[in-house]
């Protein structure tokens, strides 16, 4: 059963990401957010950072690439969807130029209640967001998905 074998999965990892320039660039464009401190190096090399990072909600929205990744050949599973998180922190910031990579647990899985349409599961995740090289993650988070079951 798809549930079981969620719920039993091993810790995973997935490849890393480069959050370069023109990925920042694209998100600032895609998102409208063009604050200086993503986009123009010399005002950011002025700031706290030091240096020009990444949108944190350029970070988050990498979990989608990631996660598919670490589900990747798990027999059962249609498709899956954001369905929300419990918790978010931006715990550090990514310079421009890093790579980042995702460590995915298993919290917890819900089933549908008896009554309930069915053919999804809620997969409740712990995800780290690790930035080559540091110590502290870009951020930490509790992201459920909904996945509908083949």
């Amino acid at each position: 059963m798809l549930a079981d074998e969620l719920r039993s999965m091993a810790p995973a990892e997935s490849e890393w990401f480069k959050l370069d320039t023109a990925r920042v660039k694209a998100f600032a464009d895609a998102t409208e957010d063009w604050q200086d401190i993503h986009l123009d190096a010399e005002f950011a090399s002025r700031s706290a950072f030091g240096g020009t990072i990444s949108h944190g909600f350029l970070t988050l929205s990498m979990l989608s690439a990631m996660s598919y990744q670490v589900m990747k050949g798990i027999a059962g599973v249609a498709s899956s969807v954001n369905y929300g998180f419990d918790r978010i922190r931006f715990v550090s910031p990514v310079r421009v130029g890093r790579r980042v990579r995702g460590r995915f647990s298993i919290a917890g899985v819900d089933e549908p209640e008896e009554g309930e349409e069915g053919g999804w599961l809620d997969v409740h995740w712990d995800v780290e967001v690790e930035i080559e090289g540091e110590t502290r993650p870009a951020l930490v988070a509790n992201w459920i998905t909904r996945v509908y079951v083949a």
